[in-house]
Parts: structure tokens; sequence; C-alpha cells
């Protein structure tokens, strides 16, 4: 499954009306610097989202660090990015992969499957010496209709269902590193461990220096996985897990869903247990 462009594409497509690039840029270290970064420089044409003020909604008790963002309002920024049902979408991020394939999902999950992450990032156009702007674009108002896709979308009880064993035909992946999944250290979240029953695929396995792997190299990493099982991948807060849900789906795994609020949101539950 293509899901992913290289620079040459859209090098080619970059002054067509009917494709619309997004600028992910974000630092969770400073959540400023990325839009900073964009209005300094970015791809000719491209708009900002920014993964917390667009990508994600306000946290609260429950839902995590990053929940889901209020769909009207995503989808009215969509709407004032020119984006609608016919335009090719093109996100990225500084290569990092995580924030582009955040919008990925969330645009996939309102129905629109004209959307892809650009391989390599910004950094990878910066190293093919493409053109960059610091101009910021203009566009014409659309109208965006969602469709959700809800069989994206793992809920809290289908997670509890494979942690307390009822459910066995589904394979739970934690896409932390190693130290975080074991619970030799956290630090982000309020306690250590990870959800009863996980198996642990880092993300960025899947990624090299920006870019994707091979769709075969991709089916190698999950070689112990049934590809007719039911999948539900996590993170610290549906961020990371996104380029883990994207990478099976180019390695042809089809019944794949995210736990958007992902281990920060099922630690907010007394009841739910950690190991």
């Amino acid at each position: 499954m293509n899901l992913i462009i290289d620079k040459e594409w859209l090098l080619k497509n970059l002054n067509e009306q009917n494709v619309r690039i997004v600028d992910c840029t974000f630092s969770l270290a400073d959540p400023k610097k990325g839009r900073q970064e964009y209005e300094n420089i970015h791809i000719p044409g491209a708009c900002y989202f920014d993964l917390e003020g667009d990508l994600s909604g306000e946290a609260a008790e429950h839902g995590g660090r990053h929940p889901m963002p209020d769909i009207e309002a995503f989808s009215d920024k969509l709407e004032h990015a020119g984006i609608d049902e016919n335009t090719t979408v093109i996100s990225y991020d500084q290569g990092e992969g995580a924030f582009a394939a955040r919008f990925w999902w969330l645009l996939q999950y309102l129905g629109h499957e004209k959307v892809f992450v650009l391989d390599g990032g910004f950094k990878g156009w910066r190293e093919g010496n493409y053109p960059v702007t610091s101009d910021v674009p203009a566009f014409k108002k659309t109208t965006f209709k969602p469709e959700i896709n809800l069989a994206m979308l793992a809920s809290i009880d289908e997670v509890r269902a494979v942690a307390d064993e009822q459910d066995t035909n589904t394979i739970l992946i934690d896409s932390r590193e190693e130290r975080r999944y074991l619970g030799l250290e956290e630090p982000i979240d309020k306690k250590a461990g990870r959800i009863p029953g996980a198996i642990n695929k880092p993300w960025f396995e899947g990624l090299n220096a920006g870019y994707y792997k091979p769709a075969d190299i991709q089916k190698q990493r999950f070689t112990d996985i049934n590809p007719e099982s039911e999948i539900i991948v996590y993170c610290g807060s549906g961020v990371t897990a996104a380029p883990n849900y994207l990478a099976l789906k180019a390695a042809g795994f089809e019944k794949v869903k995210l736990y958007l609020g992902s281990f920060s949101d099922w630690i907010s539950y007394q009841e739910n247990k950690i190991e």
C-alpha cells in the first residue's frame, strides 16, 4: 500500500493546484519552536498544523496527553487550508516521522484517503537542495465533510479486553523504546510500565534517518504477528504510535487500530493494571 511520497514526486507536483503540503514541525521540548521554524523556512506552498494546537484536543482527566482534536475545529482548519475531498495532501515534519504520521492518521480517520507522508521529511528535502521559502500562503476556503472511519480507532474497552485476556485474538503493540516498555524508566508519564499483554515494537525501528524502510523490511519487523490478527498500537500519548500504524499498513496488515489516548490515558484510570 503506497502511503509514502518521495521528494522527487513532490518536486514535480509542487505547483499543482490540487496538491496541498502540510508542515507538521514540532518540538515536544519547546512547543512554540515548530511554528517558529515553519515561519522561518518551509517547503513552498506549505501550510502549518501544530501538534498541540491543531492535531490534539485539550488534555483532561482522561484521554491522554494528546487527545483527539475537536473534529469540527480540525475540519475548519482543513477548509481554511484549501483541503477538500479532491485534494492530495502531503504531510511532513523535520524527519522524525511521528508528527507527520499523526496528521496522516487523523486525515485518514476523517475519511480522506488521498493523504501521504513525505519520506525523509524536511531534512531530506533540504539534503536534495530543493526550493524553500518563508512565504506563508493563503488559500481559498473549501468545504470539508468528514466521514469518520471508526475502524481505525481502538476504545479503552477494547484495550482492556486484551489486557484482561478476555480477547486473545488481538495483538497489542507498545511503540515506545524498550526501556519505557520494560518500566525501567519513565521520563514523561506519572507511572512506569506497560499495558498488560503488550509486545514491544519501537516505532523508530521502522525508519532509517527519517526515511521509512521498504515494505519487505517492515514485514520482517512484524513476522511474529499473524497478518489476519486484529492489532492495536499505542505509545505514550498516541503520537509515536502513528508511524507504527503506518508501517503496519504499508506492510499489508489490514486490521490495525490506534489507541489514541495510549499509556497516558491508560494510567489515568486507577483500576487499570500495569505490567
